[in-house]
């Protein structure tokens, strides 16, 4: 399966999200880049998940219908053409790291999925719920981690 190429300006892979993007800071989604979506993508979702948590993995962002020739979105931004779904917070868009105090750091998984057809999910989708939805028809995909302690 093809690649995409899959990361963000404001950390690397395997480092620490920087406090401004967490729960403790200002809360606000960092910034995407991406590149080698496949040109018969329909659409792009978005998910960031904890699997860390210690209520089972944690959904802080999912995104869909993002356009495929976007390339990328801005700190604080939706995606182009995105359409938010509520987080493990329950609200909609970005909810940023919130581990508990003095657990090891816990790892955010941010994935982007290609996919030939929009993808129906319903608006409190779980991680499990993306994943079923998305894991046996995506044409390509992208992943990068952050780590948060508190």
């Amino acid at each position: 399966m093809a690649g995409i190429e899959f990361k963000s300006s404001a950390f690397n892979d395997h480092d620490l999200i920087p406090h401004r993007y967490t729960m403790d800071g200002e809360n606000v989604s960092p910034p995407l880049t991406w590149s080698g979506v496949p040109s018969e993508t329909a659409e792009l979702a978005l998910l960031c998940e904890d699997p860390d948590a210690p209520s089972g993995t944690f959904v802080h962002w999912l995104v869909t219908g993002i356009s495929p020739d976007s390339g990328g979105t801005d700190s604080g931004q939706t995606p182009p053409d995105g359409v938010p779904h509520t987080n493990g917070f329950g609200e909609q868009g970005w909810g940023g790291p919130l581990p508990p105090v003095g657990d090891s750091p816990h790892r955010y998984f941010f994935r982007l999925y290609a996919l030939p057809h929009p993808v129906a999910l319903p608006d409190d989708a779980t991680a499990d719920d993306v994943h079923r939805a998305v894991d046996e028809r995506q044409l390509a995909s992208g992943t990068f981690v952050g780590l948060y302690q508190r």
